[in-house]
Parts: C-alpha cells; sequence; structure tokens
C-alpha cells in the first residue's frame, strides 16, 4: 500500500505528453502549445493612432493655433505624404501616423470649421501614437511552450499572423464500468424493480476527462464476467489511456486485476494509504497506462482528482499539474484514522476578513455523491489526527469557480 504521493509519482513516470501536431487556431482553445512560437512581425507594424482626432506636430500645439486640414486618414488608409509644419491632418484610431506627426489632438480638444482645426487643450502634445513594435517585437517570443492556450493567447496569435499552432494531442480515455447492477440513464425506470443502479461513474468520469482535455471513450457497461471483461479491455488498449471503475478489489466477483494478469498485463500498485478511494490500482495493459477505480462513485471521483487530472495534464504537454494546496480556518472538527490519510468533502468560504474557512458537506460515506457535488475543496486529514474547530488544515481546491462573486467588488 503506497502513501498518496508516491502513488501520485508512479502514476506520472509512467506517462509523457503526447505526439505534437499543427491545429487551426479554432481548435487550439485549452489546449497546450508544444513549442514556443515567435512574432513573425511586430506589433503595430507602423506607428498608428490611438485616439481619433488630429495628427500634428507637438510644435504647432499651443491654445488657440489654428491649424489647416490637409487630409483625412482612416484605418487602413495611407497619408501619401508627410505631414509640414503648419498643417494637421484628421486621423481616425489605429490608422498609420504621417511621417512628421509626433502628437494625436483628441478630436473633443480642437473645433474644425472650413478646413481649419482650432486648438483648444495642448495636453495631447507629444502623445496618443502607439510605437512601432511597443507590444511585440518581430521575432520575440510570444507564446512559450506548456502554456495554456486562452483567449489572450488565441488573440496573440492571431495579430501575429500565426493561424496554425503546435499542440499535443488531446489524450483518449476509454472508460470501462464493470457490475452486473449498472445499468445506463435511460434504463433507470425499468430497472428499479430489478434493484438496478445508474452507472454514474460512467458519466462522471467522462465529464471529468472532458474537464482535463481529454477525449472520453465509452469503453461499455461489463457484467462481472472475465471473458467481458477482457474483451473490454482488448478494445480499450488503442486508446492513451484506460480507466476502470469496479471489480477492483478482492470479492469473489472482482476479476479486474486477474484479468489484467492473464492479459500479460503489468500492475505497478494496488491500494494507497488514503480513503476514501484505497482500492486503487495502476499498470498497464497492452503496453497502454491503465488506472482501476473503485466503483464507490465518491472514491471513484476522489481517484480523478487525484490521478486522472494531472495525467491527462501531463500527457497534454503541461508542465503544472496540481492544483495549490491552501490552508484554511477549520469551521467543523475532522478526524482520521490511525493508518490512512482522509480527504474530507469540504466547503471553502471567504469571510470578510479575507480568510478562508472550512466546513465539512456532512456524511462522508464514499457512496454519497452529492457530498461530492456540494463540496469544493478536498481537505487533507494526516493519519491520526484529528483536526478541531478554528485549527489550521490544508485544502486542494476543486472547483475552479469557487471564488466567484456575486456583484463586482473593484472599486474605481
Amino acid at each position: 500500500m503506497l502513501g498518496v504521493a508516491e502513488a501520485v509519482n508512479t502514476v506520472l513516470a509512467a506517462v509523457a505528453p503526447l505526439d505534437v501536431a499543427a491545429v487551426h487556431l479554432d481548435d487550439a482553445l485549452g489546449r497546450f502549445a508544444a513549442r514556443d512560437v515567435t512574432s513573425a512581425v511586430a506589433i503595430p507594424s507602423w506607428d498608428n493612432s490611438s485616439m481619433d482626432g488630429y495628427a500634428v506636430r507637438a510644435s504647432d500645439v499651443a491654445v488657440g493655433a489654428k491649424l489647416r486640414v490637409a487630409a483625412t486618414i482612416r484605418a487602413g488608409a495611407l497619408a501619401g505624404r508627410p505631414l509640414p509644419s503648419g498643417e494637421a491632418i484628421k486621423i481616425m484610431t489605429g490608422a498609420p501616423v504621417p511621417e512628421g506627426a509626433d502628437s494625436v489632438v483628441r478630436i473633443e480638444d480642437a473645433d474644425e470649421s472650413g478646413g481649419v482645426v482650432t486648438i483648444r487643450d495642448v495636453r495631447d502634445a507629444g502623445k496618443n501614437i502607439r510605437k512601432r513594435a511597443e507590444d511585440i517585437a518581430e521575432g520575440q517570443v510570444v507564446i512559450k511552450r506548456g502554456t495554456r492556450l486562452l483567449a489572450p493567447h488565441i488573440g496573440v496569435l492571431a495579430s501575429t499572423g500565426a493561424s496554425r499552432v503546435a499542440v499535443h494531442a488531446r489524450p483518449v480515455v476509454a472508460i470501462i464500468s464493470t457490475g452486473d447492477e449498472l445499468v445506463r440513464v435511460e434504463e433507470l425506470d425499468g430497472a428499479r424493480d430489478s434493484r438496478k443502479i445508474v452507472s454514474s461513474n460512467s458519466y462522471s468520469l467522462a465529464a471529468l476527462v472532458r474537464e482535463s482535455g481529454g477525449v472520453p471513450v465509452d469503453g461499455g457497461l461489463i457484467a462481472d464476467d472475465r471473458d467481458a471483461l477482457r474483451a473490454a479491455l482488448d478494445e480499450a488498449a488503442d486508446s492513451d489511456l484506460i480507466i476502470t471503475s469496479g471489480g477492483i478489489s478482492v470479492g469473489e466477483f472482482d476479476h479486474t486485476r486477474d484479468v489484467i494478469a492473464a492479459m500479460g498485463g503489468q500492475i505497478a500498485f494496488w491500494k494507497v494509504r488514503v480513503r476514501p478511494g484505497a482500492n486503487i490500482a495502476f499498470g498497464s495493459v497492452k503496453g497502454t497506462p491503465w488506472l482501476g477505480l473503485p466503483g464507490n462513485p465518491v472514491s471513484a471521483l476522489i481517484g480523478g482528482e487525484l490521478f486522472i487530472r494531472p495525467m491527462l495534464r501531463k500527457m497534454s504537454g503541461s508542465s503544472r499539474l496540481f492544483p495549490r494546496p491552501v490552508t484554511a480556518i477549520a469551521a467543523t472538527r475532522f478526524k482520521a484514522s490511525e493508518s490512512m490519510a482522509h480527504l474530507e468533502r469540504a466547503i471553502l468560504t471567504l469571510a470578510e476578513n479575507g480568510e478562508l474557512h472550512a466546513r465539512s458537506t456532512g456524511p462522508q460515506g464514499s457512496g454519497i455523491l452529492s457530498s461530492m457535488a456540494a463540496a469544493n475543496a478536498l481537505l487533507l486529514i494526516p493519519p491520526g489526527r484529528t483536526i478541531d474547530l478554528g485549527e489550521i488544515v490544508t485544502a486542494l481546491p476543486l472547483d475552479p469557480d469557487a471564488h466567484l462573486t456575486e456583484r463586482f467588488e473593484l472599486t474605481a
């Protein structure tokens, strides 16, 4: 039985970033750059106006100064000639600044009549011009390898002309749920009389895989039958990762480990010193990494948080694999057994003084899936420890929306 950290390190050592392919920007969101990206152009590529106004020479800017308006430059157009002293050129935001101009007087600080503009304010002398390459220089690295591509990154890539970007392939994950009692969600009504249950793991684990950037593949609901399980595992071996739930313990109908061994697969470990989720196994099937999760829905999801998410992030090309632990003040009493670390489902709330408080979601049984849905963090309680009210506890955040608020709290 491994400790949590040793088990996580064992799993991650067995996977590597997947192959690299160039994808269009439309398909790049949320993926990880496989290589540094440099800009082929300077941004901006020319000096341009940051205001609607009048391009002028700073030496001509004075309250009451009258300048002849020689032309108008729209965005996307050119001046056609340099700007001489004593003249102004009307210019729109983003339009190239004509040679000779070093200022743009905003339109609200000037009055134009009969082809002449009168300057009313001198605050813009020497201002309101975006200089060539002030944002990005030609040849500059704009995206570093391993960056998760979000909306601003996509914008930078588009502005520099990178219509395609090298990313790692999305991990394809086969999900197999085992158990004679399992049915699809559509079959619940007809299954109640025969004491069947919906395979919630099939849906929650697929959702977790999608959230983590992977592509889930339904490996089926497999009865507690060795031959059926072997056939499902054999088909799943074409994926990048195999996940099974159920059949991993020592019961008469728990066949998973025996079937994998009979197929020539490897089992690196079985059991982790954590509760819930102690019955977790890891190895490989026909060379494909395999993670065996318990059938209990909470245990399966905690195994997903501990192992699946960091595995898929690494396979997707990220070097940042884990949520950063935070400390919180216990608002509930928590206790772990002598032999096992406990991961308690908890709700973190932010007090007005900025402190994080952690309270239990309620009963912590491994079959109480609603407690996982209510949680926005897992609290790590070391073996044999009791955390009393007011003590500091370590939390692993779960919900990326946990710190969102209902009202806009920035003040100008």
